[in-house]
């Protein structure tokens, strides 16, 4: 006869609270998140070149939406086609100087795309530590293995694509401005990698796209290895202002793309509106590189201002600056200091960032002026220094703007 212990006799928690386990868990670590509103000063959105509010993307949505209506009906192999979508992918193909481009609702259903069409069983993917989920969750819906390199470390990539060569297609997967640490890939070398071992590379240039280059396309125009890039994916809800995204590359990749990607084949069309807003966007970003310009000399002012009160920046030239403080309480903590000072920015920590390395990610934006950025960088060594020794206030629901 078998005897149960107590343990095994015990009823299992029910869904509900294994959930409430779970939440509380995140509480007592500091990771738990809440959804607030804009407000303050914008020191943490992508919308770089701060076209989200401009007229012309304003009146290009307004009168797509009288032209085509609100939603697109279906998918695209459906109804939910419309020559706005195809004459926008040209456009952005022109941009981006690639033969081709496909749009997709998000930059994540864009990722997915990519890295479930390509790659099949018997291939390898190599990634980038640091890549963002949405990379990461592609790859793990892929057929294909996967290895993961030390961030932006060329001769470690080197060394495991030579140990896997002639194993099946490699793939080469990286983002050119990594989002939470706003450093740059080293995009030359790893083009010449790939040349000269057959690899495919495939680069999200989600954070990078309307701010390098002489047009604005992007690292890889900024780089000039256009010629080496098999495919990448083009984020138009950042410095673009509008939302979706772009793959771009060789005409029978996007075709492939067409044919075969779950993401693109069965999801409902963007609302058709978006095309007459993203036209808008891509004009200024390609017409106004003073726009660029700004924003570069901002983001070093903030830099320059944030290393000389000794807070912990990495090194970079990014607009995206981290500063790092560890620990997540702490983290939250100098957020909580600078909202209650009209400054929006957020805490970011685990899972979006590894264990221990807590931070604000400042994100910098045209919008800004010296006055702010200043005074803003004075703030946040206070906040900094406060955090070290004064007891950290709670946690309202949402800044109190």
């Amino acid at each position: 006869m078998v005897r149960l212990t107590a343990a095994a006799m015990a009823p299992s928690p029910s869904l509900e609270q294994r959930v409430a386990a779970r939440i509380s868990a995140l509480g007592e670590a500091q990771l738990l998140r809440t959804l607030c509103p804009p407000g303050g000063i914008d020191l943490s959105s992508n919308d770089y070149l701060g076209l989200t509010r401009h007229p012309l993307l304003e009146e290009g949505m307004i009168e797509a939406v009288r032209g085509e209506g609100c939603g697109s009906t279906g998918s695209r192999l459906l109804r939910g086609q419309r020559d706005g979508f195809a004459r926008l992918e040209r456009t952005f193909a022109v941009f981006k100087r690639t033969e081709s481009a496909l749009y997709f609702s998000s930059g994540y259903l864009a990722n997915i795309a990519v890295l479930t069409t390509f790659p099949e069983a018997g291939d390898v993917i190599f990634s980038d530590e640091r890549n963002h989920a949405s990379l990461i969750d592609g790859i793990r819906l892929s057929s294909a293995r996967r290895l993961v390199f030390p961030h932006n470390d060329v001769g470690a990539l080197t060394r495991l694509l030579a140990e896997q060569h002639g194993t099946g297609q490699a793939f080469v997967v990286t983002e050119s401005l990594f989002s939470m640490d706003g450093d740059l890939a080293p995009l030359v070398d790893y083009a010449s990698v790939c040349r000269s071992m057959g690899a495919a590379l495939i680069v999200d240039e989600a954070h990078a796209v309307g701010l390098y280059g002489a047009s604005g396309s992007g690292l890889i125009e900024g780089t000039g290895i256009e010629g080496d890039v098999f495919v990448s994916v083009n984020a138009a809800g950042k410095a673009l202002g509008v939302s979706g995204a772009f793959a771009a590359g060789p005409a029978w990749a996007i075709e492939y793309l067409i044919q075969r990607a779950r993401p693109f084949v069965y999801s409902t069309a963007p609302p058709p509106a978006v095309v007459g807003a993203l036209e808008a966007s891509l004009s200024i970003a390609a017409s106004e590189p003073e726009r660029r310009e700004r924003l570069g000399r901002l983001s070093a002012r903030l830099r320059a201002r944030l290393i000389d009160a000794g807070l912990p920046v990495p090194p970079g030239t990014s607009q995206i600056i981290p500063v790092m403080l560890g620990d997540n309480e702490r983290a939250v903590g100098v957020a909580l200091a600078l909202q209650a000072q009209g400054f929006d920015v957020r805490a970011i920590r685990p899972p979006s960032v590894p264990p221990g390395t807590a931070r604000l990610r400042i994100a910098v934006n045209v919008g800004l002026t010296d006055a702010v950025v200043d005074r803003f960088a004075s703030a946040l060594a206070d906040a900094v220094a406060g955090s070290d020794k004064a007891n950290l206030p709670p946690r309202p629901p949402c800044p109190p703007w």
